[in-house]
């Protein structure tokens, strides 16, 4: 008999641990007892989260996902926290639904909304798709369908929530210390008044919600393509955070990056520096329609915030930021980078 903690590094730390059990007892003949007395818990512990998976191997997803972890050839990588946040957030949006066909390398995320608006929809890898379905952030309704199509849990918007904030955490470490910031609210510039880099985000971005409303003529404020662009916007933001972080040096200077487009003076940036998409973009956009995209889709502070941070009258910034996101798709297309860099 093989003993259960002699197994365990067979399955990468990151499976669930009810996924875990499972694949020990199903798959490497451990007994449930033993499981039981290696994790200090009762045996009818491990018996309920066995049965709780063998329910979800009707899912072609955790199905694929647990025959991969049995396997002794499996070298498959778990996504990277940006990848897994990023494909969440997508599917936290409204009528958001995951499209995959088995077989398939990929999948696509796409919008089912009742307007008829085309969707280029966003590619997600399988083996992501795998790895949310397992984790229980997904899931389907059919499991029989050429294409099966899943949606968002409760669960999943949790853990997008939690990844967020993680993200953000992770980016405030990276930054450089506090006494940089002394001082703040005497500088001139968009950011007077003390403005903070960084901040703890709401559970969505102010760009979702605003996409939400509908204008005069009963038509969304922000059409799908505004929301793609700042999407892009913040991709390439938090890049940029992380790849610095990555490379040793401190997070760019964002308050001196707006400064300069608000005066007009010119922004050069090295040219392997990853901040240079987002230097380019916020350029693009000029004075003004820099800072609110910046503080709406990478700071991703609300509007009536926003407002009183720029001196602006009371809900004039979504005008403003509609504004902004309209030309920031010109920018974009015109590079042909409208599409999504991260899936």
């Amino acid at each position: 008999m093989t003993n259960a903690k002699h197994a365990a590094p067979a399955v990468p730390a990151w499976v669930p641990v009810e996924v875990r059990n499972y694949v020990f007892h199903t798959e490497q003949g451990q007994p449930i007892r033993g499981l039981a007395r290696s994790q200090a818990c009762h045996p009818s512990t491990i018996m309920r989260q066995i049965r709780k998976v063998e329910q979800r191997r009707d899912d072609p997803l955790v199905d694929h996902a647990i025959r991969c972890l049995s396997s002794d050839e499996d070298d498959t990588q778990m996504p990277s926290e940006l990848e897994l946040m990023q494909a969440l957030r997508r599917l936290a949006m409204p009528h958001a639904l995951l499209a995959i066909a088995m077989g398939m390398k990929q999948g696509v995320i796409l919008h089912d909304t009742p307007s008829g608006e085309p969707d280029r929809g966003t590619p997600l890898s399988r083996e992501t798709a795998q790895t949310l379905a397992l984790r229980g952030w997904i899931a389907g309704s059919q499991t029989t369908a050429k294409v099966l199509r899943y949606r968002i849990t409760p669960a999943g918007r949790a853990a997008l929530r939690d990844l967020v904030a993680r993200s953000e955490n992770h980016a405030r470490a990276m930054a450089e210390a506090p006494a940089g910031f002394e001082g703040a609210a005497d500088r001139d510039g968009p950011w007077g008044g003390g403005a903070k880099a960084i901040r703890a985000p709401v559970q969505e971005s102010p760009v979702v919600a605003l996409a939400r409303r509908k204008d005069q003529s009963g038509a969304p404020f922000l059409n799908r393509a505004m929301v793609r662009a700042a999407e892009r916007l913040r991709e390439d933001y938090e890049i940029a955070q992380i790849g610095r972080h990555d490379r040793g040096g401190s997070r760019p200077d964002w308050d001196g990056i707006l400064r300069a487009v608000e005066t007009h003076a010119p922004v050069t940036m090295p040219e392997g520096d990853i901040a240079r998409f987002v230097t380019e973009a916020l350029s693009f956009l000029g004075p003004g329609l820099s800072e609110v995209a910046f503080r709406c889709c990478c700071l991703l502070d609300g509007l009536e915030t926003c407002e009183k941070q720029m001196g602006w009258a009371a809900r004039s910034g979504k005008v403003v930021l509609r504004i902004a996101l309209q030309r920031l798709v010109l920018f974009y297309e015109d590079r042909g980078t409208l599409g999504p860099k991260i899936g």
